[in-house]
């Protein structure tokens, strides 16, 4: 379900969408509530996104019905960009969640007129990779302690390290991005608090406070 914001007029774009088509081009907003899909995997990948609140998981549905995640996207970050036609991931918004888009072509054509622009998509794209090829390792090489710890420094520096993290994804997403169990995920969160590098801050345990980020850098290291 989504519904649309602004509907009587599209509005200037800006952060990263600035960057790359230029402040003098427009989009659209919508609003996708929690658990809504933006798009499906194989569907047209006509559009890029970028959340303005909210967050947004991206995943694969394996053959044995497994959910792998592939990215969390939050407030500033855009994504939709494909090498080819058709969508590889499905796109579903983790918490009530407001999004910018344009299309692909609108943002094409917009670059010309922004002497940055190619550099800057480069870049982003760039930090994309960079990010799937983390992820592959974080997978493939580390023990599930490590694997937690990662995922917390990577949120802790993501959202500028924060006095206390307000995670937006349940421990089953978390077990999904690390490709874990959730009594993993939940035995290692455990260990972390155990060991006093982090606390947890209310019931729901989505707050959490690092209080030793040098320790929780060495496990990731």
């Amino acid at each position: 379900m989504l519904v649309r914001i602004n509907s009587a007029h599209r509005r200037p774009v800006d952060g990263h969408l600035a960057a790359v088509a230029g402040d003098r081009a427009c989009c659209s907003e919508f609003r996708y509530r929690r658990g809504s899909e933006i798009f499906g995997e194989g569907e047209d990948a006509e559009f890029v996104y970028q959340i303005t609140s909210g967050a947004v998981r991206t995943y694969k549905l394996l053959p044995d019905g497994r959910r792998q995640i592939n990215s969390f996207h939050l407030p500033g970050d855009m994504f939709g960009f494909e090498n080819n036609e058709a969508h590889r991931f499905t796109a579903e918004a983790i918490t009530e969640t407001d999004v910018r888009i344009m299309t692909q072509s609108n943002l094409l054509g917009a670059m010309p007129g922004q002497a940055a622009g190619p550099k800057n998509l480069i870049g982003f794209v760039t930090q994309n990779l960079q990010h799937a090829e983390n992820h592959m390792l974080l997978l493939g090489r580390k023990t599930s302690l490590e694997k937690v710890a990662a995922f917390l420094r990577e949120m802790d520096e993501r959202l500028a390290q924060p006095d206390v993290l307000n995670l937006p994804m349940t421990r089953r997403d978390i077990a999904d991005y690390l490709g874990l169990t959730l009594e993993t995920v939940s035995r290692s969160l455990s260990t972390l608090r155990d060991e006093h590098i982090l606390r947890f801050d209310g019931p729901t345990q989505r707050r959490v406070e690092i209080l030793d980020r040098d320790r929780l850098s060495q496990l990731d290291a």
